[in-house]
C-alpha cells in the first residue's frame, strides 16, 4: 500500500505476530507495512488516517469497531489471541514483547526444520504463537533431554510433539488450529 511503511514488521499494527506466520515464514508476505502485502487492509488504511501510529493501541481511538470481532475467524495466521497480545504488548513495552517473539521464532525454525513430517507447519505456527513462551520452552527442554526420542522416525517426533502441545492446549482451553469462517451458500 502506497506510503504504508512500518518499522517494526514482525509485530502487525492490529496485533498479529507476523513473523510467527507461514506466509512470512515462507517469503510471501513482508509483514504488515513492509511493501507488497495486504493490500487492501483497512486498519493499515486507517493508520494512514490517524498521523501513521505504528500500533494501533497507540491511536486515541483504539479499540475501535474495527476490532469487533477480529480475533473470532483466522486467516493465514491465526487471530485468536490478536487483541490480548496487542494489551500484552502494550504492558510489556514493544522492544521486550518482541524479545520474547524472537524467541517463539528461533524455537519454529528448529519445529520446522527439524521435526516436520512435511504436514505440520500450521499447526507448529498456530501452536508457538497461542502457547505461553514458557511451556514451549518446556517443551523444547523435554525434547531435548529424552534420549529415545532421537531415535524415532520423524512422523513419530512430530506426532509426540504435537501431543505435548496439544495437552497444554487443553489445559489452557486453546485450540491449536485455524478457525476459518464457514462460506454461506
Amino acid at each position: 500500500m502506497k506510503d504504508f511503511n512500518r518499522t517494526n514488521l514482525s509485530f502487525s499494527l492490529c496485533g498479529l505476530n507476523c513473523k510467527l506466520c507461514s506466509m512470512h515464514l515462507d517469503g510471501h508476505c513482508p509483514g504488515c507495512g513492509g511493501g507488497a502485502g495486504n493490500q487492501s487492509c483497512s486498519i493499515a488504511k486507517c493508520s494512514l488516517q490517524h498521523d501513521k501510529v505504528e500500533y494501533c493501541f497507540l491511536c486515541p481511538k483504539y479499540p475501535c469497531q474495527k476490532y469487533d470481532g477480529i480475533d473470532e475467524y483466522d486467516s493465514f495466521i491465526t487471530h485468536q489471541r490478536q487483541l490480548k497480545d496487542a494489551i500484552k504488548a502494550q504492558e510489556m513495552g514493544i522492544e521486550a514483547y518482541c524479545e520474547e517473539q524472537n524467541k517463539k521464532v528461533k524455537i519454529l525454525r528448529t519445529l520446522l526444520s527439524d521435526y516436520n513430517d512435511g504436514r505440520r507447519k500450521t499447526f507448529y505456527c498456530v501452536a508457538i504463537n497461542l502457547l505461553p513462551l514458557q511451556d514451549i520452552e518446556n517443551v523444547m527442554k523435554l525434547i531435548a533431554e529424552n534420549t529415545s526420542f532421537n531415535n524415532l522416525a520423524i512422523k513419530e517426533k512430530a506426532e509426540n510433539i504435537v501431543s505435548l502441545f496439544q495437552d497444554i492446549a487443553v489445559q489452557q482451553g486453546l485450540i491449536l488450529k485455524l478457525r476459518k469462517k464457514s462460506v454461506k451458500k
